[in-house]
């Protein structure tokens, strides 16, 4: 059979030309937010990105393609359609299908690479659940695996973030702190752990960034943003604990656990932790858009 991949022509140009071109996952707009909440917020990072001086590339499965690059025909698609979550696991399949769905940080890394961008700006990357458990994110294999920037404000905060962090490490992934010596904590600004080294400037960003792949080490860079703005610690601890106990109780585990949690987080918080996922995935889609600018430089 034909399997499909399809750059869009505006980006390739813009890669052909050596223009910053940013890539966006979709699964914020197929999973992430409430209609009509989850357009709105998929055109506006796609203005910041282009605010900024750079090409937005938001990936996503559209009937059977991978698509690098949706018109917004396919985000209205997305935003308003009930579709699968496409991780690297089900990709395949779900492409044979002819099926629609948004990308995780795992498949939208696959599909920039394809096309050969560099820069990806997410929210808060996938990770270790529990370790007893080995219930992980396919996205640290992925980091692992494509060699781009990945902009983003930690590991989401329902994570283990020791373990994640740990991990990361095991798979040789550097995790570069903008302008903080700590792990950004999604939610949170920062967590207490220390990163790899840090970077107060897109410029030193790209550098670093140039030197990894001079080195030939082949892996990802974790870009980590601390959110200018986030919750109060001690009670975004005890929501996580409030929502994984009912998690647990009711049974949710693998790829439906993430989802169940975060929009629990939504609703013990009345709406907060969603008001700070969007500020940091605007502030990500901008800061992406300064280093690949950088970049390019």
């Amino acid at each position: 059979m034909r399997v499909s991949v399809r750059i869009r022509p505006s980006i390739q140009d813009a890669l052909q030309r050596g223009d910053a071109v940013v890539a966006l996952e979709s699964t914020v707009i197929s999973h992430g937010l409430p209609r009509p909440h989850n357009l709105a917020l998929a055109r506006r990072l796609e203005h910041t990105v282009r605010d900024a001086g750079a090409v937005p590339a938001t990936v996503g499965v559209i009937r059977g393609e991978l698509v690098v690059g949706l018109d917004d025909d396919d985000l209205d698609y997305l935003a308003n359609h009930d579709v699968a979550k496409a991780s690297l696991w089900n990709l395949a399949a779900l492409v044979a299908r002819g099926e629609s769905a948004g990308t995780t940080v795992a498949t939208t890394l696959h599909g920039a690479s394809l096309a050969g961008i560099r820069v990806f700006a997410t929210g808060g990357i996938g990770g270790v659940h529990d370790p007893t458990s080995f219930d992980e994110s396919a996205d640290l294999s992925a980091l692992a695996r494509y060699g781009l920037i990945v902009v983003c404000a930690g590991a989401k905060s329902i994570l283990n973030v020791a373990a994640t962090r740990e991990r990361l490490e095991t798979l040789g992934v550097p995790i570069i702190g903008y302008r903080s010596d700590r792990l950004a904590g999604f939610y949170v600004p920062t967590t207490a752990y220390p990163v790899a080294a840090r970077c107060d400037s897109p410029e030193e960003v790209a550098g670093a960034f140039e030197a990894q792949q001079a080195l030939s080490l082949g892996t990802g860079l974790v870009l980590s943003n601390p959110v200018s703005e986030g919750l109060e610690p001690s009670e975004l601890a005890a929501w996580t604990s409030q929502a994984k106990a009912e998690a647990t109780a009711q049974g949710r585990h693998g790829h439906a656990l993430t989802p169940y949690l975060l929009a629990r987080l939504a609703e013990l918080s009345e709406g907060r932790s969603v008001e700070t996922n969007t500020r940091l995935l605007v502030e990500n889609a901008k800061l992406a858009s300064e280093v690949a600018r950088a970049l390019c430089r």
